[in-house]
């Protein structure tokens, strides 16, 4: 990621991404970008709970954004 070479990912909407990992019972990583540099980890998880993971980062997403 730091190269910029982000891998299998995904927009899922209001500015998160979600990030494919090919390993285990299919493990995805939601994040942000704020700016060029910076990236956020909202949270992670498996493909069985891929939707409350997703409602979940981006809740954290936009507590992030009211915050800053």
């Amino acid at each position: 990621m730091e190269s910029g070479n982000f891998g299998v990912t995904r927009s899922v909407g209001e500015g998160v991404t979600e990030l494919k990992i090919d390993f285990g019972p299919g493990c995805r990583v939601y994040y942000l970008r704020d700016g060029e540099q910076i990236v956020v980890l909202l949270c992670g998880g498996i493909k069985d709970a891929q939707s409350k993971d997703i409602a979940k980062a981006k809740t954290y997403a936009a507590d992030y954004w009211r915050r800053k």
